[in-house]
């Protein structure tokens, strides 16, 4: 009688059963929320191959009845043409984009960290007003940040359009988040051992913060490289790539399908990011996880 109550307390717990009508309709409403959120991109992608005439079709066609490449082959003779080379562009954007993730990154990392491992006067203000500076958007804060960027020296440069992506504090708050899901006796341990703060910061903190890191790089990367800094950015030579193709897309209808050919262009550097990055997301997500 001992053995089987012993046996029965250590049994592996039983699997949770699902209808075969409870998985078909799980299937079908995932497959109809997959479909609506890859539909922009698919038809993104299928409008880049449409020759002319089928953009003025009515209804539209998804897909092309005649795919052609030749949108393609005119969006590289009129970057050719162009005073600045598409090398010039790209390189710009490139900066700018890996620039502005590695030093947000490291930014949000720094500040989180005594935000919330560490107890000084002011800490309850600065938590309050990381909180408060996310509910304005760009719009709210176009004019004074222009304003400061004239008065700096920094319209018509680079570092106008470097600085302010820096400045946003989701980075910051979504750290200071999971920093506190970090057990305190983790972190005691190692000033036991005579780890420095810093010390301590590298091995232990930034390890554990994979999946917030990398989900901040994700849309930090996806959101400066679809910067334009059009307000801010005059002189050709430092311009971002988004720029010129902007150029390109509202040069006439008769460039509806460079336009389309230009934003799929456009589309392949965040989706490789998040391609690259998502499986990182995933498996720390699982396997970084550490209680108290």
């Amino acid at each position: 009688m001992f053995k089987n109550s012993k046996k029965n307390q250590f049994a592996a717990p039983k699997k949770q059963q699902r209808s075969i009508a409870g998985t078909i309709g799980l299937f079908l409403l995932l497959a109809t929320m997959g479909t609506f959120m890859a539909f922009p991109l698919v038809y993104a992608i299928s409008s880049s191959f449409k020759p002319p005439e089928e953009f003025f079709l009515f209804p539209p066609p998804i897909f092309p009845t005649q795919p052609t490449g030749e949108n393609f082959t005119q969006l590289g003779m009129v970057i050719s043409n162009m005073w600045i080379s598409f090398e010039r562009y790209l390189f710009n954007s490139l900066f700018i984009s890996i620039s502005s993730t590695v030093l947000y990154l490291m930014i949000a990392m720094l500040a989180a960290y005594p935000l919330a491992k560490h107890e000084f006067p002011g800490k309850k203000g600065a938590n309050e007003l990381i909180t408060l500076a996310l509910m304005f958007t760009a719009a709210v804060t176009a004019i004074p940040q222009y304003i400061i960027l004239s008065y700096l020296g920094l319209v018509d440069n680079p570092l106008g359009v470097l600085l302010p992506t820096l400045a946003n504090t989701m980075g910051v708050f979504l750290c200071v988040q999971y920093m506190e899901t970090l057990p305190n006796a983790v972190l005691e341990s190692g000033r036991m051992d005579g780890a420095s703060e810093w010390k301590i910061w590298s091995s232990i903190v930034v390890p554990n913060l994979k999946p917030a890191m990398f989900t901040m790089m994700i849309f930090q990367f996806q959101g400066v490289w679809n910067t334009t800094g059009a307000n801010v950015i005059y002189n050709e030579a430092w311009k971002t790539l988004p720029a010129a193709m902007g150029q390109v897309a509202t040069a006439g209808i008769a460039r509806a399908g460079v336009g389309s050919a230009a934003s799929v262009i456009l589309m392949i550097p965040p989706i490789a990011v998040f391609i690259l990055s998502q499986s990182n997301v995933m498996e720390t997500m699982a396997h970084s996880g550490i209680k108290d």
